[in-house]
């Protein structure tokens, strides 16, 4: 089952870079964090912000990429090849 798994995680398709282009430096950064499973008390502890500035930079990058929650980021990234197992 983890060979599965694993051949999907590896799977890439194009990266839908115009959406990916107007996360700023700040916001990539968070997104990698979530992608990881960083939960938003971690993120801020981990880059020293306030878990209400963590929570925006979450709110916005879902917007900006137009998805629901944090699911969808993961698996977002994974389908672009922007994080593996």
């Amino acid at each position: 089952m983890t060979g599965l798994v694993e051949r999907f995680a590896r799977k890439t398709t194009d990266v839908d870079t115009d959406a990916l282009r107007d996360l700023t430096a700040r916001e990539r950064e968070i997104f990698a964090l979530l992608a990881s499973g960083l939960s938003n008390n971690e993120i801020a502890a981990h880059r020293q912000l306030s878990d209400a500035t963590v929570k925006s930079h979450v709110s916005r990058i879902l917007g900006k990429l137009e998805l629901r929650d944090r699911v969808q980021l993961v698996i977002y990234a994974y389908e672009n090849g922007l994080v593996s197992p």
